[in-house]
C-alpha cells in the first residue's frame, strides 16, 4: 500500500485539487484533470456513437457537463499558479541594504 504522501509545490495530497471549492462536490474533490478528461472523451464519443435510450444520454449528459466542470476548474487552478510564477519571476528583486 502506497504511503500518504503530499505535494511538494502545494501541499496537497497528489491527485486533490489545492484551489477547490470545497462546496463543489464529490466528483471534483475526487478525480484529478487526466482521469476527468478520460472520462469526458470515454462519454462524448458514447453520445456520438449513438444506441443508447434517452436515459442513458441523459445521464451520460448531465456526466459530461460534471467532467467539463472538473477539468475547466483544474485548468482555471493551472492558469492561476502559472500566472503568480511568472508575476514572481517579473518582480525585481529588492535591496535591503
Amino acid at each position: 500500500m502506497a504511503a500518504n504522501t503530499t505535494d511538494t509545490d502545494t501541499g496537497t495530497a497528489p491527485g486533490t485539487n489545492p484551489g477547490a471549492d470545497p462546496g463543489a462536490g464529490a466528483t471534483e474533490a475526487a478525480i484529478g484533470y487526466e482521469q476527468a478528461r478520460d472520462e469526458l472523451i470515454e462519454v462524448v464519443r458514447r453520445l456520438e456513437a449513438g444506441g443508447t435510450t434517452l436515459e442513458e444520454s441523459l445521464a451520460l449528459w448531465e456526466r459530461g457537463e460534471e467532467l467539463a466542470k472538473v477539468c475547466r476548474h483544474w485548468l482555471e487552478g493551472a492558469r492561476a499558479r502559472l500566472d503568480a510564477a511568472l508575476a514572481e519571476q517579473q518582480r525585481p528583486e529588492r535591496d535591503d541594504r
